[in-house]
């Protein structure tokens, strides 16, 4: 029987054993951790698009998305802690749920990371052109700086026909990994405290210049959008939003190394997004508040070819509304006067965002090296590179796969395409600790989810909420790309799987496995 397939959770924990890690770690050092991790892509690069869906009323779309992240991480927390070897989600689904649900939730996960890797490249050249035209008055064509308008209607080429800046990144990442790079840990606090200047900054520039009149009227998309729209109004653009909160994982997956983990994994996870969340919040009262964040019309998705033809007419007349910026915070602070700021917090961008796109990518060759390694995927993938010691083959095609979602896609979209592989990961996750709980109530846990039958079903209906929000073209993704992924089990993965065949070898730490770039998100 396919549910039989389970990957015995005593041979995932009798490997973690033999790399047992000190318990060093308490809540503060797991609340910096976790700032480091969350703070960065989503606020620099999707405030615009937040805009558009939401107006002003894309402060609670913050809230929304917190609250959910905050009860999907105690989930999380709890498997990691009982799980504490390489495959994330993945793994721990494969010793809960077995290898089918595993398997849709790996693919799951490289829509997550590739697509997202793709929207920060995207996100990284708004910013990166933003420098350059303020700085020297130079621009590339919008021809070449921006890839079309989507929608189910057509495609739009009017607004651009392709981005090389986010070619030229997605390309230069693909290829230091490839090479192989371990930052110190030293060079990451750097950029953690670049981001978090350059947020603190903004805000302190913007918060007291705010007029009341900018937050009028507060929700002109509604709570759920005009009767009609997919993905609009406070709701959806907390579906969006959500993608500036991934990276807590990186809080959970610390559970082994914390001392007290009962104690202070809860600590740092909650504190952490609180402490994010209060963040996101001034900074986007400051946006709003300094120059306002009115949808250039309403029920029009951003990215859309109306919403691209109605920016470009604007920008013909000299005018360019936040909704449509494509670099949302340094465009406020230079419409306010504050151009050595804008070009500021526009330096900060372009250092911290490749670091996350690396990480992004890594985390997504990482899935594919794991389940190459359980057979389910062909183990040529997972070749080490001889010199290199690196997958350079899953590395190189991932690469070029992002470089092209990149190049033809906008941030807005990609992050929505994002956010639906990420939903379904974490709603399994939820799913995973309940099955767990009733399973196998005595196993030891070093971390148990509080309340466990109440946030377990809140994480689980959370995510469902917010991907039923997400725009009808982004939910639509997740079923074809899980159609596809079906395909490829049942042609290649189910034959060749080493559950399958009775090999229960598990060695996902093995000293050949690539190792992680020390950076955050």
């Amino acid at each position: 029987m396919m549910q039989s397939r389970i990957k015995p959770l005593d041979a995932i924990l009798a490997t973690a054993e033999k790399h047992a890690l000190p318990r060093s770690l308490g809540p503060v050092q797991l609340m910096l951790l976790g700032i480091g991790a969350i703070i960065g892509t989503g606020i620099f690069v999707l405030t615009a698009a937040a805009a558009q869906k939401a107006g002003p009323g894309m402060i609670w779309s913050f809230v929304i998305a917190g609250g959910v992240c905050a009860v999907a991480a105690l989930c999380y927390s709890e498997l990691a802690s009982m799980v504490p070897v390489s495959g994330s989600a993945y793994t721990y689904s494969y010793a809960v749920v077995g290898e089918l649900l595993a398997w849709m939730v790996g693919w799951a996960l490289i829509l997550e990371y590739a697509v997202a890797a793709a929207a920060v490249c995207v996100g990284w050249s708004g910013y990166f052109m933003g420098l350059i035209e303020s700085s020297t008055g130079l621009a590339l064509p919008a021809a070449l700086s921006a890839g079309p308008a989507w929608s189910l209607s057509g495609v739009d080429f009017s607004h651009g026909l392709i981005n090389l800046p986010a070619i030229g990144v997605a390309l230069a990442v693909t290829a230091l990994l490839v090479v192989g790079t371990k930052e110190s840990a030293t060079f990451n606090a750097v950029l953690v405290a670049i981001k978090i200047a350059a947020l603190t900054l903004f805000i302190a520039l913007t918060v007291p210049a705010m007029e009341s009149g900018n937050f009028m009227p507060f929700a002109p998309n509604g709570w759920f959008g005009p009767e009609g729209t997919s993905g609009l109004g406070i709701v959806g653009a907390a579906a969006s939003i959500f993608f500036a909160y991934v990276g807590f994982d990186a809080v959970s997956t610390a559970a082994e190394e914390t001392r007290d983990p009962q104690r202070n994994v809860p600590i740092g996870l909650i504190g952490s997004l609180v402490i994010c969340t209060l963040f996101y919040l001034l900074v986007t009262m400051g946006a709003i508040g300094t120059i306002g964040a009115q949808p250039t019309s309403l029920g029009v998705q951003p990215g859309s070819a109306q919403f691209a033809r109605e920016c470009a007419a604007l920008a013909a007349q000299g005018a360019e509304p936040l909704v449509c910026s494509d670099e949302a915070l340094a465009h406020v602070l230079r419409a306010i006067n504050y151009g050595w700021a804008g070009n500021l917090v526009g330096i900060a961008a372009n250092l911290a965002l490749p670091s996350v796109i690396l990480m992004m990518l890594y985390g997504q060759t990482r899935i594919f090296f794991v389940m190459a390694r359980d057979g389910l995927l062909p183990e040529k993938l997972a070749t080490i590179h001889p010199r290199w010691k690196t997958p350079h083959i899953v590395t190189i095609i991932t690469g070029v796969c992002v470089a092209i979602a990149a190049a033809l896609l906008p941030v807005g979209q990609l992050a929505d395409i994002s956010n639906s592989g990420t939903l379904f990961a974490f709603f399994m996750v939820a799913v995973a600790v309940m099955i767990l709980r009733r399973r196998d109530p005595h196993r030891k846990r070093p971390f148990r989810t509080p309340a466990v039958w109440v946030v377990a079903p809140l994480a689980a209906a959370g995510c469902v909420a917010l991907f039923v929000n997400l725009p009808f073209e982004a939910m639509l993704v997740l079923p074809v790309w899980g159609t596809i992924g079906l395909a490829v089990y049942f042609l290649y993965g189910h034959r060749h799987s080493h559950v399958g065949r009775g090999l229960i070898e598990v060695h996902e730490q093995d000293e050949d496995a690539p190792q992680p770039p020390i950076v955050e998100h």
